[in-house]
């Protein structure tokens, strides 16, 4: 297993237009990711499941992959959460 954590720098956390940019973009990979925040973990291509976290500006989350080969994926991922996707 792989991991990588990621701060959420959107100005409203991983909500609704953050949530669906982060989601289609975890789409993308070959790999299953799973994005996991407070002790709770859900599938990152999953608008609703990924919203359901309530990750906030801030807030620190970390994605995971089973192969190590979704390496350059998470790191893309960690790339696009360290951006306000709001704006």
């Amino acid at each position: 297993m792989i991991t990588r954590t990621a701060k959420v720098a959107s100005k409203v956390g991983l909500h609704a237009r953050p949530a669906a940019i982060f989601a289609a973009a975890a789409e993308e990979s070959d790999y299953e990711i799973t994005i996991s925040f407070d002790g709770e973990e859900a599938d990152a291509t999953s608008i609703l499941d990924v919203m359901s976290l309530g990750a906030m500006h801030g807030d620190e989350v970390t994605l995971s992959a089973e192969e190590d080969e979704a390496a350059e994926d998470l790191d893309r991922l960690v790339e696009l959460l360290g951006r306000d996707l709001e704006s």
